[in-house]
């Protein structure tokens, strides 16, 4: 009966999340990223100076609602929690390598569904990566892997995240002028802020009490057999399927999908880097701001990683271009963090079962 309720929760959130998504991109988003967790912190980065692509430099209310709607829902609930200390340079690194890989593909998991939804075949590709890489990770799990355990701190060191996105939506509200904005380009197209941000807090509020995550699914298949989280990522796809049917965006193929590319081995790669990485950090990028929102100062800085890996993706271009694909620094920057994460996973595993044996 729990798991029944379970899935039927998840189910809803699912639809709730997939609707967002078809609204947020009638009312401005751009074409199959009505939700997109690595493309809205990638254009918080350039709204804040961390890099000068001028296309991508917006203030995203959305994530700012997702964090906000975590965090009411977790202290109305009593379930915020300040914790800390679990391997927070190590977390720093893999979430720079998620967002690197991220803006390799052009997406996160979230916006791969969206984008698979839409009849974008790319997508379908990078999901046999992002699969691939969640069971390298699970593999990794099911032998002894973690980064540790996170413990109990000040409630000042948790508050303080949700704190930050309270005085971004300030800063947004109030101060623009201190913030850049794209003129042209994905990040000049955005739906209205209060209505952005009031969603993305029903849908922060939502994965928070469902525990909804895009890598967390596919990991429990591996792991334990278990199928419940995976309905929320299987619902997402039917509600912005019919959705964009029904809008009339639905186009199936590889090419001439909005804000992707058809490079098949590098849309295979980058998501096979976000699996992986998702996997020993437990979590997807949507997942990791419903933590931080929660109290959890590790997916905190998390999230300030892949802040920084967007900031470097287009600062030294590395993140994709549209329908061209990736150019060597992004090639060698998936590369390079697959054979870290790897090494990093395999290191630990290793160190942590011959612990054990002693």
């Amino acid at each position: 009966m729990k798991s029944l309720k379970e899935k039927r929760n998840l189910a809803i959130t699912g639809v709730i999340i997939g609707a967002v998504a078809i609204v947020l991109m009638h009312f401005g988003n751009p074409g199959n990223m009505g939700f997109c967790i690595a493309c809205f912190i990638r254009d918080i980065a350039g709204s804040l100076s961390l890099h000068n692509a001028a296309t991508v430099q917006y203030m995203r209310p959305e994530i700012i609602g997702i964090v906000l709607g975590a965090f009411a829902v977790s202290v109305i609930k009593g379930e915020f929690k300040s914790r800390a200390g679990s391997s927070p340079l190590l977390r720093f690194i893999l979430g720079f390598f998620m967002m690197v890989g991220a803006l390799v593909f052009l997406g996160c998991p979230l916006r791969m569904v969206l984008r698979l939804a839409a009849g974008d075949m790319n997508a379908f590709i990078g999901l046999l990566g992002f699969i691939a890489g969640i069971g390298a990770g699970s593999f990794f799990l099911n032998n002894g892997f973690s980064l540790g355990r996170a413990h109990s701190s000040e409630r000042i060191e948790g508050v303080a995240f949700p704190a930050i996105n309270i005085v971004l939506l300030i800063i947004l509200l109030f101060f623009p002028a201190l913030l850049k904005f794209s003129e042209s380009g994905p990040g000049s197209m955005h739906a209205p802020i209060f209505l952005s941000l009031l969603v993305a807090f029903l849908v922060g509020a939502a994965a928070q009490r469902t525990r909804l995550c895009m890598a967390g699914g596919i990991r429990d298949i591996f792991l334990i057999k278990d199928f419940t989280l995976i309905t929320g990522f299987l619902f997402i796809f039917i509600a912005a399927l019919i959705g964009n049917i029904a809008m009339g965006n639905f186009h199936i193929g590889f090419l001439d999908q909005p804000i992707a590319h058809d490079k098949h081995l590098w849309n295979f790669l980058s998501m096979a880097l976000v699996g992986l990485t998702a996997a020993m950090l437990g979590g997807c990028p949507l997942r990791q701001l419903i933590l931080a929102g929660e109290g959890n100062s590790d997916s905190a800085i998390t999230v300030l990683g892949m802040l920084i890996g967007a900031a470097f993706s287009h600062n030294a271009g590395a993140a994709s271009a549209v329908g061209t694909g990736p150019a060597l620094i992004g090639k060698v920057s998936v590369v390079f963090g697959l054979v870290f994460s790897l090494a990093l996973a395999a290191f630990i595993t290793v160190r942590r079962r011959s612990n054990e044996k002693c």
